[in-house]
């Protein structure tokens, strides 16, 4: 391994095949276009390509990233994007994934801010999204599907998964409990029965399988992934001075009450709270936005919610929206200068919602890559793993209630979303087509029956 150039490529004792950097940039930036329904489709989805079709990464490499990443404040899965990236491709990999993963959403969502705020219309980029919902909602239910019956190997696992979803579906309870809980469950589970809660095993892929992953359960750790105190020191200090010099520029340049500069503070409180994805977050951005800070109206909120929901990315992006319209109404710099204004807020929101989970897979990453094959850690995040089959099927069960009666209960069924959902879950399961060409034949579905 001495001579192997990590930084290049990955290679298997097993397998002459690699990843090249040029292969890896088009993966990622084909995903952020394509990275629709919340982190449960975006985590299908990556691990759909990445896992299953491409066989760049085993099933248990992939799940133990996964369970780092939910047990981390922030988008979760731009944040797996962000680790994939870098266990391939060392600090540019991890930051060319993560980047790219948001990337296509930030543009998104600034040019349909400034389309909502000069025109008020989105109804064909509306239509396209229509269809895009339901098939999202099937591969959510495949992605909980095909890791649940990796995973959940006996009826221990099966247990806390099944808690994981009442817990979440019935009694509301908080994600991050869940997760805790989980985990101590693995823990414990793992002293009193180490066979049972060390099952990740058996997912991997035989040794002498032609189906071996590039990136496999025994495939020797490159010198990048190896935990070091004076790496760790590099991020921590590289973010510091990430976060102080905008920080700086924006106070000297406009003082700490601008609006874009308290922006910048409150998101990086906001992206260091979301424990439990966007939507545990966003009462408390629609607290400040709407309330304290008066950045938007509830109207403009709700309508937000609709272009993150509908747009590719995390959900998180909608801070994009709330910073754009915040900046565009109150013409932040200056009364001739209000898109410009907004697109600056936009960007600088943006930046502070997501420097932390760089920071927290690049200083954080090399330590958990450590923990394979310890015990005592791989039979807590089997019982975090088992969970989160349990939080895949709620988002499942949440999303197909949303998409199947957007209006409540009371309005009946939506039939349209219904048939387009159906199509897709034959796509899927019968002529075993590809998950993008899914979405975007749903896509132009949703378009042509609104039209």
């Amino acid at each position: 391994m001495s001579h192997h150039n990590a930084d290049d490529s990955l290679t298997t004792q097993a397998s002459t095949r690699s990843i090249s950097r040029r292969e890896a940039f088009w993966f990622w930036f084909k995903l952020g276009f394509l990275s629709f329904g919340g982190p449960a489709g975006q985590i299908a989805l990556m691990h759909t390509e990445l896992v299953d079709k491409r066989r760049w990464i085993s099933d248990k490499r992939f799940l133990h990233a996964l369970n780092f990443c939910m047990v981390l404040p922030g988008p979760e899965a731009q944040q797996l994007a962000t680790y994939l990236g870098w266990l391939m491709h060392r600090t540019w990999g991890g930051v060319v994934a993560g980047v790219l993963f948001i990337f296509p959403s930030l543009i998104l969502i600034v040019c349909l801010s400034w389309i909502y705020m000069v025109y008020g219309d989105t109804t064909i980029v509306a239509g396209i999204f229509y269809g895009i919902k339901p098939a999202v909602t099937v591969l959510v239910i495949q992605a909980s599907y095909r890791i649940g019956s990796r995973t959940l190997r006996n009826p221990w696992l099966w247990t806390i998964a099944l808690l994981s979803f009442f817990a979440l579906f019935v009694l509301s309870l908080p994600f991050p409990l869940i997760i805790t809980l989980a985990a101590i469950a693995g823990w414990v589970g793992g002293k009193l029965s180490p066979a049972t809660f060390s099952v990740q095993h058996a997912t991997s892929a035989s040794k002498n399988s032609l189906n071996t992953a590039i990136i496999d359960n025994d495939t020797p750790r490159p010198p990048h992934t190896q935990f070091s105190y004076p790496r760790l020191c590099i991020v921590l200090g590289a973010a510091a001075t990430l976060w102080c010099l905008p920080m700086l520029a924006m106070t000297s340049l406009w003082g700490w009450g601008h609006t874009i500069t308290q922006m910048g503070w409150f998101f990086t409180k906001a992206a260091l709270l979301t424990f439990g994805g966007a939507y545990a977050v966003l009462p408390y951005v629609y607290q400040a936005a709407v309330e304290t800070f008066a950045w938007l109206t509830p109207t403009q909120m709700i309508d937000g919610l609709a272009l993150g929901e509908t747009t590719p990315g995390p959900l998180i992006m909608i801070v994009a929206f709330v910073g754009f319209v915040g900046a565009f109404v109150q013409s932040a710099l200056g009364a001739d200068q209000a898109v410009l204004s907004g697109v600056i807020a936009a960007l600088v929101v943006t930046w502070f919602t997501f420097l932390p989970s760089f920071v927290f897979i690049l200083a954080g990453a090399p330590f958990i890559e450590s923990t394979h094959g310890k015990l005592a850690f791989t039979t807590t995040l089997t019982g975090v793993t088992a969970a989160v089959v349990g939080v895949i099927a709620n988002l499942a069960l949440f999303f197909a209630l949303h998409v199947g009666w957007p209006n409540g209960w009371a309005q009946g069924v939506d039939l349209k979303a219904v048939a387009i959902a159906i199509a897709a879950a034959i796509a899927i399961f019968v002529y075993k087509r590809g998950s993008i060409e899914t979405i975007v034949g749903a896509g132009l579905l949703g378009y042509l029956i609104t039209s």
